[in-house]
């Protein structure tokens, strides 16, 4: 496990320098963390794989301004940044 958590944060570094490989694993890895949270707004009316891709923009966001040293887990560090661009996407886009 200790093992894993090293991977992933050598993975964040390179994401973090623009390597897309590294961007492209960590989204991969964490895409059924994506769409659990995803699947709470499934029934607002909007297509989910839009929701999915906010969702995506944010876990991205979370990769960029994520800090190794503050001991915590990527998905613990991720699930804010991508509620966050959900529920911003769903308040810009509200029908009048």
């Amino acid at each position: 496990m200790q093992e894993e958590f090293e991977n992933q944060t050598q993975d964040i570094m390179k994401a973090q320098q623009g390597d897309e490989n590294a961007m492209t694993h960590l989204l991969e890895k964490n895409k059924g963390l994506i769409w659990s949270i995803v699947r709470r707004f499934q029934d607002r009316g909007y297509e989910i794989e839009d929701l999915y891709q906010v969702g995506a923009m944010g876990f991205v966001k979370c990769i960029k301004r994520f800090d190794s040293s503050y001991d915590v887990r990527l998905s613990t560090y991720a699930v804010p940044y991508v509620l966050g661009e959900i529920k911003r996407y769903l308040r810009d886009n509200r029908a009048n």
